[in-house]
């Protein structure tokens, strides 16, 4: 009983001190947004404020509140659209196999491989030429496409746990494609759509090159806003950190409110059976 309680009192041990690491930028984070800026400092990062001061969130959501809407935006329809897309690829691969499907699947994973930088130039002229370029509909399309592989296997792999009796049956009775998909796998999937939401919504909410190099001035969405917002010629750091914050509350929020259904979700596609 004392060696287990050691070993318990060890392992909280290390996993506090583990937690103080990960946590010691975000205290320096917070504590920098609400200190007035002549307290700003690299010698005084650690100590609190003299006075709190709240006007470097309003001078930054100030700032940022319309590339926050652009980021809106785009995240809500690239999601949906990625996650709708995906969950159909990954159903006709998973239960529709035909000749080639294989090596299909196996050319759509070679797109999480491809770098965004490798793909810049011809990205960029294409959507030029369909007139997409320095848009929110060109940000959209890229994301849902760039997408696709990892939300088509993560369907895939989450389709395959599901009988092929019960898609056997249905035909039976007259369902076709789209009505199989329509009744009996959306409803199976739920947890599986909730993983690839969160995921899909914090990657391309984060995501910083395809914004920066695609769009420019009122289609900006708020990572590149948020670059933009250290000036050129003094950084404000408290009003700074302030964005930062601000930028990361949705996707935490998203966190909070559905972490537990995302590792439910991708229980359910690891486990078969």
């Amino acid at each position: 009983m004392a060696k287990l309680k050691l070993s318990t009192i060890l392992k909280y041990a290390v996993l506090i001190v583990m937690a103080i690491i990960f946590l010691t930028p975000v205290y320096v984070i917070i504590v920098t947004s609400i200190k007035p800026l002549d307290e700003v400092s690299l010698d005084h990062m650690w100590a609190l404020p003299t006075a709190i001061d709240f006007s470097s969130y309003i001078k930054a959501f100030t700032e940022l509140a319309p590339n926050f809407m652009n980021s809106i935006y785009l995240v809500v329809p690239a999601t949906l659209l990625s996650a709708l897309l995906g969950a159909m690829n990954g159903y006709v691969l998973s239960k529709w196999r035909f000749k080639g499907s294989e090596l299909l699947f196996t050319i759509m994973l070679f797109g999480m491989f491809i770098p965004y930088q490798s793909i810049l130039i011809p990205l960029i002229q294409f959507l030029r030429s369909i007139g997409l370029y320095n848009s929110i509909g060109g940000l959209i399309l890229t994301h849902v496409v760039y997408g696709l592989p990892i939300t088509t296997l993560m369907f895939r792999n989450f389709y395959a746990n599901i009988p092929d009796s019960m898609i056997e049956s249905a035909k039976i009775d007259g369902a076709n494609f789209l009505g199989i998909f329509r009744h009996i796998i959306i409803p199976l999937s739920i947890s599986g759509f909730v993983v690839v939401a969160i995921w899909q919504f914090t990657n391309i909410w984060n995501e910083f090159l395809f914004a920066v190099t695609i769009t420019n001035s009122d289609s900006q969405p708020i990572m590149v806003a948020l670059q933009n917002l250290s000036g050129s010629q003094i950084v404000q750091w408290n009003v700074q950190m302030a964005g930062a914050l601000l930028a990361a509350l949705p996707t935490l929020l998203v966190y909070i409110l559905l972490g537990k259904y995302f590792v439910r979700g991708l229980l359910a596609g690891s486990v078969k059976g």
